[in-house]
C-alpha cells in the first residue's frame, strides 16, 4: 500500500525531495535504492524513484511507501493505492 506526500525540501537521507523521491522504511529499503513503481495493471505509473526519506509509517502501519508529488491536490487525487515496487539496482 502506498500513500502520497508533498511537504518538505530535504529527506531523512539528506537528499533533496521532489517528484521521483519516495519515503520508505530504511530498514527494509535502504536510502539511495533505485525503484520502479507501477500498478499491477499498468494504469498508474509513478515510474523511476529513489528512496530518499523515512515515512512516519516506518513504525509498522500498512503503508509501505510514500510517493512524493508536486502538489497537495495531486496527493489527494492519488490517495492510497496498492502498487508494485521493483528494486532496479
Amino acid at each position: 500500500s502506498c500513500t502520497a506526500y508533498s511537504v518538505g525540501t530535504r529527506g531523512a537521507s539528506g537528499m533533496r525531495l521532489g517528484v521521483g523521491t519516495v519515503a520508505v522504511n530504511p530498514n527494509v529499503i535502504p536510502y539511495g535504492t533505485k525503484l520502479w513503481i507501477t500498478s499491477a495493471d499498468g494504469k498508474f505509473v509513478y515510474g523511476y524513484a529513489i528512496a530518499a526519506d523515512t515515512g512516519a509509517f516506518a513504525s509498522g502501519t500498512r503503508t509501505f511507501c510514500d510517493l512524493y508529488f508536486g502538489t497537495y491536490e495531486e496527493c489527494l487525487y492519488f490517495g492510497r493505492r496498492n502498487l508494485n515496487i521493483y528494486v532496479i539496482g
